[in-house]
């Protein structure tokens, strides 16, 4: 397909909006993040996903960082999860998020934004992939989580699970997760892509100029974004985005949908960047900029 049929196929993926909808009908998300010093990364991830058009939005933070998110993003719920000396998650956080699980029934799982790599974040990272059923964007701390695991594990782990899932890295956090350079990365960025997906199945978004979405049949480019995203949250933004698209997918029915939820969100957080560069500039864009504008890119594409 050409790049304007397969994004009007991508839109048509997206549930339209009725009358009579409920914001039962298009998901929930949870929202697995921070730790002490990143409370950001869970902040921006939150208001991208709701942006982006999720029902509700459940940020699971360590309970320090409770009261803080709360406050910055007042539309999402929150849940306080046991931590560590340092601020990080505990594995004592995996049976929590379960009951949460059977009172609200998520939609889709994102985890990684701001979360650490300490010892006991990585067993409760570790512990709910391994406990939801249910669709998941793994991003940052949670790639580098894995990229530490033996590879047959992370494989037999992400198998295990019942349902699809969605890598976000940047070039260093692939490398990382295929033990080889950043610049060998770099240097194939779709080859690159299409063996994180052979090694540990799902989907890979990689990010960069010109990111890279495939599930390892399809593959697609995204056109938009310009050198402003290059600042510290614009990932965490892209997270968000993805687990609210692809929320609405599922909570309609849908079983699989991550990788058109990954170049969709692509598309649109690059478009939302390229509304924002206009009066922002590429020095001063700020990812909380970007989903300021999210409702415009959305609205330029008809939706």
């Amino acid at each position: 397909m050409t790049d304007k049929a397969a994004l009007k196929a991508l839109l048509h993926w997206l549930p339209s909006r009725q009358p009579e909808d409920h914001k039962g009908r298009f998901g929930h998300v949870l929202l697995l993040a921070g730790s002490r010093g990143m409370t950001g990364a869970a902040v921006l991830a939150c208001r991208a996903a709701l942006r982006a058009g999720a029902g509700l939005v459940t940020a699971a933070v360590p309970e320090s960082q409770q009261a803080a998110l709360a406050g910055q993003v007042p539309e999402a719920m929150t849940l306080g999860l046991p931590e560590t000396g340092s601020g990080s998650l505990r594995p004592e956080a995996v049976s929590r998020i379960r009951g949460a699980h059977m009172l609200r029934s998520f939609s889709v799982l994102a985890l990684g934004p701001g979360l650490s790599t300490h010892p006991e974040t990585a067993r409760a990272v570790v512990g709910v992939l391994g406990s939801l059923a249910i669709p998941a964007v793994i991003d940052a701390d949670a790639l580098n989580i894995l990229s530490a695991q033996p590879r047959a594990d992370v494989r037999t782990l992400l198998e295990r699970r019942g349902a699809p899932w969605v890598f976000t890295p940047h070039p260093g956090e692939l490398a990382r997760l295929l033990a080889v350079e950043a610049a060998d990365v770099q240097s194939d960025r779709k080859a690159s892509a299409r063996s994180l997906v052979k090694a540990l199945g799902g989907v890979c978004l990689l990010k960069g100029h010109r990111t890279v979405v495939t599930d390892g049949k399809s593959l697609w480019v995204n056109p938009t974004g310009n050198p402003g995203l290059a600042k510290g949250g614009s990932g965490d933004t892209l997270t968000g985005t993805i687990a609210g698209l692809w929320a609405q997918h599922v909570a309609n029915g849908g079983t699989e949908g991550g990788y058109e939820a990954a170049a969709l969100g692509a598309f649109l957080h690059g478009l939302a960047a390229d509304i924002a560069v206009r009066t922002k500039g590429e020095h001063s864009l700020l990812a909380s900029d970007v989903i300021e504008v999210l409702p415009q890119a959305f609205l330029k594409l008809g939706l």
